[in-house]
């Protein structure tokens, strides 16, 4: 096989894949006979690399291998093409995300310490559920906490190779900087003031307010002061002593018939 003909093979088996290949993956995919060295096979994929940069289409690799994609850029513009939305997400699902990619691996309390609020379990579980993050051990303290780290399905999520090319943040707290440079969807983002729901039975309620000064009565109010000078363990022995000398009553009358 030629230069080239090993090129357009190698983006097909890009194109026709539906997960990143490696480099093995792509050399098993030639027939034995026909296999090309791997100094051509990486000559191929860089000339293939530089075909696609003036257009809307890259060749990057990511943690699983290598993979062909639309640029970040023109994905957002051809949204429509997919009827499935991507999923939106909280600001603070987001942060604890940041949190545990730079500062892997870390305890849900350390996340906690950082951010100032506690992490909600179904943080923890929407992104343990994608595949995101996952537990890495225990800390050696009291308690064992668990750990967390990222995997490489984040990583491929992202467009990353490696963790170490996250981009370098001077500060965590900058959300505005997090945000452009590892290129995150929109967030939703959550109000900091808890609003109570009014209760639907009472929306449309056009009932006249009631005016409790004026409803108070004084036969109320002497009622309530009977009520609350009461001894009820004196009502109790007293009905208890009638109920019993009633009874009495009754055997005596019954004896004597």
């Amino acid at each position: 096989m030629n230069e080239n003909e090993v090129k357009y093979f190698i983006e097909s088996a890009l194109l026709a894949s539906d997960q990143p290949l490696k480099l093995d993956k792509i050399e098993s995919l030639f027939e034995e006979h026909l296999k090309p060295e791997r100094t051509i096979v990486r000559k191929c994929i860089k000339l293939l690399q530089d075909e696609y940069e003036p257009r809307n289409i890259e060749l990057i690799e990511v943690a699983s291998g290598y993979r062909i994609q639309v640029t970040p850029e023109i994905s957002k513009r051809l949204d429509k093409l997919w009827e499935w939305r991507s999923p939106r997400y909280s600001r603070a699902l987001f942060e604890t995300l940041v949190l545990i990619a730079y500062r892997q691996p870390i305890t849900r309390g350390e996340i906690e310490q950082v951010r100032g609020v506690s992490v909600s379990s179904n943080i923890v579980k929407s992104l343990m559920e994608r595949d995101w993050i996952y537990i890495t051990g225990q800390r050696d303290v009291p308690g064992r906490p668990e750990m967390f780290g990222t995997t490489k399905i984040f990583l491929d999520y992202f467009g990353l190779k490696k963790i170490n090319d996250l981009p370098p943040l001077a500060d965590l707290s900058d959300w505005e900087a997090i945000k452009i440079k590892l290129d995150l969807p929109e967030v939703i983002m959550q109000d900091t003031i808890d609003k109570r729901e009014v209760n639907p039975l009472l929306k449309n309620n056009n009932s006249p307010d009631i005016d409790l000064d004026n409803s108070v009565k004084d036969e109320d109010l002497e009622s309530a002061k009977i009520i609350s000078e009461t001894d009820f363990d004196d009502i109790v022995e007293k009905t208890e002593i009638e109920d019993l000398s009633e009874e009495v009553i009754n055997t005596t009358e019954t004896n004597d018939q």
